[in-house]
């Protein structure tokens, strides 16, 4: 299981790929941050992805931004599960 990689829900349909970014960089260096869209819209499905350098950042953004306000809607937060096979 990859502790590094956490997901984040309720995310406010505006935030994108950078905003993404720029909520969780102040814990840490980040290798990887998506968006999920909607294949046909393009529009966000109000989750993403955040994958850290290290395990230690990953987990402090866990603890810091669970539930945490950003643009009037509670986040998500915790440490992504692997995908499931349909």
């Amino acid at each position: 299981m990859n502790n590094k990689k956490i997901y984040v829900g309720n995310l406010p349909y505006s935030v994108d790929k950078d905003g993404l970014l720029e909520i969780f960089s102040k814990f840490g260096d980040i290798v990887d941050a998506v968006v999920i869209t909607d294949k046909y819209t393009k529009r966000s499905k109000g989750f993403g992805f955040v994958e850290f350098a290290d395990e230690a950042a990953a987990k402090k953004a866990v603890s810091e931004m669970n539930e945490q306000e950003v643009e009037g809607r509670k986040l998500v937060v915790n440490v992504a599960r692997p995908p499931q096979e349909r």
